[in-house]
């Protein structure tokens, strides 16, 4: 599937990326959404459900289960057909690389195959309309599923980005960090995802609640606890004793090679829970 519209949505929205088998982050997103009493039809991940951790198969039925509108990411688009890497968009030979090998090996052989058709279904952008607004929802880029695109990243290069999709803003995800940031009246949002620390020396991770604010839009970045402990047991029970492992634990990233300068500089530097009216 390439693209489905949503429509008009009303209500609290939730949205989230990179569940990345995480099973254990997940559920904690997943028992804080059923407590802010938000319907799965206002909830949506990025894609990425399957990665790093150890719970795949867990994690997809989980997402299945619970009823929310899940993006084709890089990896759903690797691993339901079969291919020999995560896609990514890694440098051949980096150490991110080299990391990926590991976990994407055993996603690939672990996944059940009525997991893999069903990511076969799965749309590539995900069209919605919010408080008289468009918005455009895609893994990395418009044009480019595996492209990353940060804080940092030009301002232009969102613009553009934004215009060629034909809407008011973009919710994004890939990079794995979450920020939001108005450009010319324009919306580039990351909600961050739930799989993996934020390179920020902390265990939590993140998501973002979007509110209807008069004929505006608050938008609340949050961090969410979880038993990152439980999931750190789990990838070592797996023999996913990986740089990844540890991260869960330590919250910092085992290679930044995909990181620009200035994410590269704000490691292990705790990131703060967020809003911003648009």
């Amino acid at each position: 599937m390439t693209h489905i519209d949503l429509g008009e949505l009303q209500g609290t929205l939730l949205l989230f990326g990179g569940p990345y088998s995480n099973l254990q982050a997940t559920q904690a997103l997943q028992q804080r959404a059923a407590q802010l009493h938000i319907d799965p039809a206002n909830i949506l991940c990025t894609g990425d459900a399957v990665a790093y951790c150890a719970q795949p198969n867990e994690t997809l039925q989980c997402l299945r289960d619970w009823g929310v509108t899940l993006l084709m990411g890089n990896c759903e688009e690797s691993l339901a057909w079969d291919a020999n890497n995560c896609g990514c968009g890694f440098e051949a030979g980096s150490a991110c690389d080299m990391l990926s090998d590991s976990w994407y090996r055993y996603a690939s052989k672990t996944v059940q195959p009525q997991h893999k058709d069903w990511l076969r279904t799965l749309p590539r952008s995900i069209g919605f309309s919010f408080q008289n607004k468009t918005f455009a929802v895609v893994h990395g880029g418009v044009e480019k599923i595996n492209q990353f695109i940060f804080q940092s990243t030009d301002e232009q290069l969102k613009l553009d980005q934004i215009k060629l999709a034909q809407v008011d803003g973009i919710v994004a995800g890939h990079c794995g960090l979450p920020f939001s940031q108005i450009i010319e009246n324009r919306l580039w949002h990351n909600p961050g995802v739930i799989g993996m620390p934020a390179n920020d020396g902390m265990q939590q991770v993140w998501y973002a609640l979007w509110h209807p604010a008069g004929d505006k839009i608050l938008i609340e970045h949050h961090s969410l606890e979880y038993n990152a402990a439980e999931a750190k047991r789990c990838m070592l029970e797996a023999g996913l004793n990986n740089g990844y492992t540890e991260a869960l634990e330590t919250g910092l990233w085992p290679s930044m090679d995909v990181l620009p300068d200035r994410e590269k500089w704000q490691r292990g530097k705790k990131i703060s829970e967020t809003t911003l009216l648009f």
